[in-house]
């Protein structure tokens, strides 16, 4: 039997969403703007030329994009046939964010809309700053407004230092984020604190309680890898929960297992990016027959694209590429590998936010190969649970 792998990589979108005005996004396009960006000379920082990633071409990467948007030129870059399996995929929960885009991935478009935090100077009611203070045992805490991750260390964390007060903050997504330094106020008071305040939050409809350890001094302030995602559950069940209920092993690879809270996850690795592709590579020679493998690798998103690094994010690109043929090498003829996005973050686009985008679904030749199509999100759990034999595909139609 057939293995199954979904690899996530967070953001890596491809424009043409049909909805893209209703977020202010007509227009934006995460792989074609830095295809563009690439060939006009514009990225040139730590790489030079046209955006090198031939693997993911041959898998049809091009053909997606201009499926998509129309943007044509990854389509033109690419050399020889098409050898994989290709198409583009469309989200219909209203969201561009992370629980949004994995939930539908795996079976579920969300069945409600999420609350966000209004953009005021103070954005979080009492009732919860009044929770976060008495959780955490301070007089108060910082912020407590819509900011950036790296910035609100500059701007709040000497005060944080010096009255131990955590830092609140949010963003466009449906997310509640405390940033306190590791050491000094402790990484797992942290983790205590967003476990105890979740739970209100999620009833309120707030899809993530988010843990943002980090450590220095005030000018030297960095973000560690030991986040933690404190996420609201699924009402309904979602492909790792198919899998589970019939024996098979789960295999999460990344920020999945905080998503789903690790229902139905057999196991979980975390870590930085390079780290978690050893991993998935130790997975495709290890992971049992009828496995579901689920892969995030985030810093696509949370390195260049909110950081709006457009050289950057040519440079994880072009290093996941360089990446794919050791991990196609451990794969057996009879798995299936399919390669996508939760949504999109246009690094040449206006402010720091995801983009709401169509998402590329491309992977190799084993199996099976051709065109996928126009698809839904959900659609590409579905293909991944009917090719290992899973009774369920969740609300989504197999594509091949």
């Amino acid at each position: 039997m057939g293995r199954a792998f979904l690899v996530v990589m967070d953001s890596v979108g491809c424009g043409g969403a049909p909805d893209a005005a209703a977020f202010g996004d007509e227009g934006a396009n995460t792989l074609g703007h830095i295809a563009d960006a690439c060939a006009n000379g514009q990225a040139d920082v730590g790489r030079s030329g046209p955006l090198n990633i031939p693997n993911l071409l041959s898998f049809g990467l091009g053909a997606a994009v201009a499926q998509a948007s129309g943007h044509s030129r990854l389509l033109d870059a690419t050399s020889g046939p098409i050898a994989g399996l290709w198409g583009s995929a469309t989200e219909h929960s209203i969201g561009k964010d992370t629980p949004s885009g994995h939930w539908e991935l795996a079976g579920l478009p969300v069945p409600f809309e999420w609350h966000y935090f209004p953009q005021t100077p103070v954005a979080f009611p009492p009732e919860i700053l009044e929770a976060v203070a008495r959780i955490a045992g301070t007089e108060g805490s910082l912020a407590n407004c819509h900011a950036s991750g790296t910035g609100v260390l500059d701007d709040f964390g000497p005060e944080h230092l010096r009255t131990g007060w955590p830092i609140c903050y949010t963003s466009v997504d449906s997310v509640f984020q405390i940033a306190a330094h590791e050491e000094i106020f402790g990484l797992q008071r942290l983790y205590d604190l967003c476990a105890e305040l979740a739970p209100m939050l999620h009833k309120m409809g707030i899809g993530r309680v988010i843990a943002r350890p980090f450590v220095g001094a005030a000018g030297a302030f960095t973000r560690t890898p030991h986040r933690r995602d404190f996420a609201l559950l699924p009402p309904e069940d979602v492909l790792m929960d198919f899998a589970a209920a019939e024996g098979r092993a789960v295999h999460a690879v990344g920020k999945i297992g905080d998503i789903f809270s690790m229902r139905g996850i057999t196991d979980c690795t975390k870590g930085p990016d390079a780290k978690l592709m050893e991993d998935l590579i130790d997975l495709a020679g290890t992971a049992q027959d009828g496995a579901f493998v689920f892969a995030n690798f985030v810093e696509f998103d949370s390195e260049y694209g909110h950081r709006r690094d457009v050289a950057g994010y040519a440079r994880h690109l072009e290093w996941f590429d360089a990446q794919l043929p050791r991990l196609l090498a451990r794969l057996a003829p009879d798995d299936l590998l399919l390669i996508t996005a939760d949504h999109g973050n246009d690094p040449t686009w206006r402010g720091t936010d995801h983009t709401r985008e169509r998402v590329p679904v491309v992977g190799p030749a084993l199996a099976t190969s051709g065109e996928l199509g126009a698809i839904n999100f959900a659609d590409v759990g579905a293909t991944l649970a009917a090719h290992i034999g899973l009774k369920q595909n969740g609300k989504g139609t197999p594509a091949i």
